[in-house]
């Protein structure tokens, strides 16, 4: 039984190259695209590249990061050949993209767009570089209605979900993200793994850090990271192979 696997990067719009390597080093078919260029903004989820997984697999896992998370959440609840996401800083609700003042919501599918929470136009950032956290934990107080109609119905995936969260993430509140994904699931088959040291992108055994992306706060530190990354990838590995 073959699997393929999507990797989905987040903001920093770059592939994960490297750990799309490590996947195929130990036997499985990785894509891994560039799914969006500047902007985040209504994204179709159909044009997410599972058909051509499909067409030569027998299982199918999407794994994510930040924004490629909640994409890979979201491609669960639309798409039932997908049998495994591995969500790592995950989101639990769809977000906006905002340009010149018009918001937007990151995806579309079926040609509308996904609710969204909106921007908090009166946040500004007291860091340098600017952390993250405290905006997306504002917007959800602020927008309540917004955030209801943009929570991510994970209950809708019937497959296996693996949750990554380091619980200083500077960028988004993930492993709160995390616990609310739990609470939608029920008894539906969810796995957590929470490091309380590491930040918002893990590093996995043999991965080299990733830098790219706009400037901000992202948390932990390269030796928490790590060890997360070591402390995560047999429970990769156990998805992938089921």
């Amino acid at each position: 039984m073959s699997t393929g696997v999507l990797l989905l990067h987040g903001s920093s719009g770059t592939p994960d190259v490297g750990r799309a390597r490590i996947l195929e080093a130990v036997g499985y078919d990785v894509l891994a695209p560039t799914w969006f260029d500047a902007r985040v903004s209504e994204v179709p989820l159909e044009s997410f590249p599972v058909d051509e997984l499909a067409a030569r697999n027998d299982r199918l896992v999407v794994m994510g990061t930040s924004f490629g998370a909640e994409a890979a959440l979201l491609l669960g609840t639309v798409d039932d050949r997908i049998d495994g996401v591995v969500a790592q800083a995950p989101s639990a609700y769809v977000w906006a993209w905002i340009e010149d003042g018009v918001q937007t919501s990151h995806w579309t599918w079926q040609g509308e767009p996904l609710p969204f929470v909106p921007f908090d136009p009166d946040w500004e950032p007291e860091d340098d570089p600017p952390a993250f956290v405290d905006a997306y934990r504002q917007r959800l107080r602020r927008f309540p209605t917004e955030a209801e109609a943009a929570a991510i119905p994970a209950e809708r995936f019937r497959g296996e979900l693996l949750l990554l969260a380091g619980g200083d993430d500077k960028v988004w509140p993930s492993v709160e993200f995390a616990e609310q994904l739990v609470r939608r699931r029920g008894s539906l088959a969810t796995e957590v793994l929470v490091s309380e040291q590491a930040g918002h992108r893990l590093i996995l055994p043999g991965e080299q850090p990733k830098n790219a992306g706009r400037r901000m706060a992202r948390g932990g530190s390269d030796d928490a990271d790590r060890a997360f990354g070591v402390r995560a990838w047999p429970h990769i590995l156990r998805l992938l192979q089921d």
